[in-house]
């Protein structure tokens, strides 16, 4: 398609596009089209910010994906995409100074490094007479606008989720402009832009990536057909089957919103109009909508309690007695616990870059409470591994489990990985998928193939210790350390105690 640029008679505006790789739904792209100037898209990759968290690996390569596919777009509507590296604010200021940008704009970020980051260039670029424009383009609300009633921050999910909702509907998403008069960029702004290989965002030697290839379609298409398959297949039935981890019953949307391929207002208002034209049934539309305000409450806790993914949210753990056991925690990263549902939710997580929501709760509390290792040992395998990887879910989710977090599961609650197998997939599928050397063992043995007798192992070709490891901690033992550490962190309080 041949390009269409505006004639160079505006000073530009520039859009930045960070978490919010789309052009549906995207207020700061809105902005700038409706400012009547001619428009520049820039991402900025920096690979290591002075602030904040460096991108994982697995996150690094769906950025790439990602970015390639706003590209396209771009010039679908006859421009393209700039790509800068380097640090935000310098590189930022630069750029604007070389297309001598009348506004910079962008939706907003919510970490306080981010926020750190985001406040110093606004400054910096108003000194020098570019009007900054910021915008909500990641949450439904966002999280200085939900307060109890004294002004303070929510700590309790159900108290947030019901006050984040009372008299509140999102904005209605706003469709993809039709063409953007894209800006010619003068020769000393093109000598700052870089070609997306050079990012260096793919794994080389080895490439791990292969798993990642064949599970998902990246950018804002695949989001957009991920929520059509959501809606058509999965969401009348969302309450009963998000559960098991075997079936398709969840939305695996969340890399998409993480990157911003999609917007959280897009898949709200999408899932209603489904719900309601076909009639389903509330129980799986609130169960799907209090998954988003989830991510809600998570970015509320990120942006009022920071740093999440560093500092436990209750105190009263950083006297936690964790151990430090590199053989136990590698084996949990290889899926190799001798515990078959555990190592099925990490072979997954590791093909993939994605794992089941109730797998994450079990390997999570596998490694916190049976190895009694660092919640953020866990989070930051996590980090690196997911490609829905994000800085208030992660932490978020691996406090929670761990208890130390804001309304978290309870220390004393410890799952039983056998009977969380036996109760979430009591026909072995999902652990035959991701434990292929367990595969033939029959359904009552799969889940505790050290319990099996002697004849069903050799029959399955199953050779304990070989072919597949024995546990690397005996469950009712580990049960008792976990409950002992937490006995002395509450300083012998009474627990209740009962397997999940």
């Amino acid at each position: 398609m041949t390009e269409r640029r505006q004639p160079q008679l505006r000073r530009p505006i520039i859009v930045w596009f960070r978490d919010d790789q789309r052009l549906a739904d995207n207020p700061a792209l809105s902005h700038a089209v409706s400012s009547g100037c001619p428009v520049v898209c820039v991402y900025v990759y920096d690979a290591e910010p002075r602030h904040g968290r460096s991108l994982g690996a697995a996150a690094r390569w769906w950025l790439h994906e990602s970015l390639r596919e706003l590209d396209r777009a771009l010039r679908s509507l006859g421009g393209s995409l700039v790509l800068l590296s380097g640090a935000e604010r310098e590189t930022i200021e630069a750029f604007a100074s070389a297309v001598e940008a009348v506004e910079v704009c962008w939706n907003r970020r919510y970490s306080a490094a981010q926020r750190q980051t985001d406040a110093s260039i606004k400054s910096a670029l108003e000194a020098k007479g570019v009007l900054v424009s910021t915008f909500n383009g990641h949450l439904l609300r966002e999280p200085w606008k939900v307060t109890t009633r004294e002004g303070q921050p929510f700590q309790v999910f159900g108290a947030y989720w019901r006050a984040a909702r009372l008299g509140f509907s999102p904005e209605p998403p706003q469709p993809a402009p039709d063409g953007l008069p894209f800006y010619s960029l003068p020769e000393r702004a093109r000598t700052l832009a870089v070609d997306l290989i050079d990012l260096k965002l793919q794994p080389h030697a080895p490439d791990w990536a292969a798993g990642l290839r064949e599970t998902w379609t990246c950018g804002e298409n695949g989001a957009q057909q991920q929520l059509q398959h959501f809606l058509a297949h999965v969401l009348d039935g969302y309450a009963a089957s998000r559960d098991a981890p075997a079936h398709d019953g969840t939305s695996k949307l969340s890399p998409y919103l993480r990157f911003g391929n999609i917007s959280v207002r897009q898949i709200w208002y999408a899932a209603l109009a489904t719900a309601q034209s076909e009639s389903i049934p509330g129980e799986h539309l609130h169960r799907f909508q209090d998954e988003l305000g989830w991510r809600e409450f998570s970015y509320h806790l990120l942006f009022h309690f920071p740093p999440l993914h560093e500092v436990n949210f209750r105190r009263q753990f950083d006297a936690m007695p964790w151990r430090h056991d590199a053989q136990a925690l590698r084996a949990w990263q290889r899926g190799k616990t001798g515990y078959p549902v555990v190592d099925a939710g990490m072979r997954e997580l590791w093909r993939t870059g994605w794992m089941h929501n109730r797998a994450r709760m079990v390997v999570a509390s596998f490694l916190i409470k049976h190895l009694l290792i660092d919640w953020r040992e866990g989070e930051s395998w996590f980090w690196d591994t997911l490609v829905d990887a994000d800085e208030a879910n992660n932490p978020a989710g691996w406090q929670w489990v761990a208890g130390s977090g804001a309304d978290a599961a309870p220390y004393f609650r410890i799952f039983n990985p056998v009977l969380q197998g036996q109760k979430f997939d009591a026909r072995g599928d999902y652990v035959r998928r991701w434990v292929p050397e367990l595969s033939r063992l029959p359904d009552v043995s799969i889940h505790a193939p050290w319990l099996a007798a002697p004849a069903q192992l050799e029959a399955a070709s199953v050779r304990l210790g070989e072919t597949y490891p024995f546990p690397v901690v005996d469950h009712p033992q580990a049960r008792m350390r976990a409950l002992a550490a937490f006995d002395a962190l509450r300083g012998g309080a009474a627990l209740e105690r009962g397997d999940r």
